[in-house]
């Protein structure tokens, strides 16, 4: 490179010489900064979401291009958040993109040391089989003076601060039809 090409690329040359004279916007990029564009901008298409990390409900977009999530924002139409995110929302796009992101149903056996895969239907028979007959076990009818009670003590819900209301309303429900009455939040606790 030489001495001309470098003093046009120093900053207070761009800056004394163009039409930057504070040294507040195109002076002070570099010419990779300012090749740069948003990630947005290359999107095919936004879908409209709601942040998974608090029960807020802070709405998000997420910006998708040919299948993939390319960047994730706060959704300046929304009346909670008014495009806001907090740093664990704006960093929501890693918790689905993430090379960390477990993408299988991993079950350890009682006393085993290893981990095995299962497919989802067998998980999931696997945990309707254990609701059920702990409910099964914890069933009481009546009480010792033939009150009529219909619950079990066999299982109890503690519900997160992950959920949104929705979630913890239809969680709530879930757990009373089935009988449960120990239902609990992280937030009381």
């Amino acid at each position: 490179m030489g001495i001309r090409t470098w003093i046009r690329s120093w900053p207070v040359y761009r800056q004394l010489t163009g039409d930057d004279p504070l040294g507040r916007g195109t002076a002070a990029q570099s010419p990779r900064s300012a090749a740069l564009g948003a990630r947005t901008t290359s999107a095919d298409r936004t879908a409209r979401s709601v942040c998974p990390f608090c029960a807020v409900g802070c709405a998000q977009n997420v910006y998708v291009k040919d299948g993939r999530i390319v960047q994730i924002e706060g959704d300046p139409d929304s009346p909670i958040s008014r495009g806001r995110l907090c740093p664990k929302g704006s960093a929501s796009k890693q918790l689905v993109t993430g090379p960390q992101r477990e993408r299988k149903v991993l079950y350890r056996a009682p006393y085993a040391t290893e981990w095995t895969e299962l497919d989802l239907d067998t998980a999931m028979d696997m945990v309707t089989d254990r609701v059920i007959e702990a409910r099964r076990k914890g069933w009481q009818d009546t009480d010792a003076h033939g009150n009529r009670l219909r619950r079990t003590m066999g299982i109890a819900g503690l519900g997160g601060a992950t959920l949104d209301n929705e979630e913890n309303y239809l969680i709530k429900k879930l757990f009373t039809a089935m009988g449960a009455v120990q239902i609990e939040n992280q937030a009381r606790i």
